[in-house]
């Protein structure tokens, strides 16, 4: 019973190992979303880290109108983003879980 239970807890290590890599790796994933207009780009991480914005000269006369660009934009790019994040710790968590009886909602 205690060599299952050791074995389990080094699977468990491991899965959390491949969490953390796969976290560290999403750092250096860039998701680029750019309005239809191509007046705004953003650049942001899988991890959701904003890492460049790029505005158009002619959006800076209208405060209303780059907030409004700026939140469309930002919030297509994250959502991108969250998606590869999500797909990707998925990955990670489930090639690193123990075989536990009753637990297969990560397969």
């Amino acid at each position: 019973m205690f060599g299952d239970l050791s074995g389990m807890m080094d699977k468990l290590k491991e899965a959390q190992q491949k969490v953390e890599e796969t976290k560290t790796r999403l750092n250096s994933v860039l998701v680029d979303e750019t309005s239809a207009d191509k007046k705004i780009k953003v650049t942001l991480t899988a991890n959701r880290e904003i890492k460049a914005i790029s505005i158009d000269e002619s959006l800076l006369a209208d405060k209303e109108e780059l907030e409004d660009y700026l939140i469309i934009t930002l919030n297509k790019a994250i959502e991108k983003a969250s998606k590869i994040n999500e797909n990707e710790m998925a990955i990670a968590a489930k090639a690193g879980m123990p075989n536990i009886p009753g637990m297969d909602m990560f397969k």
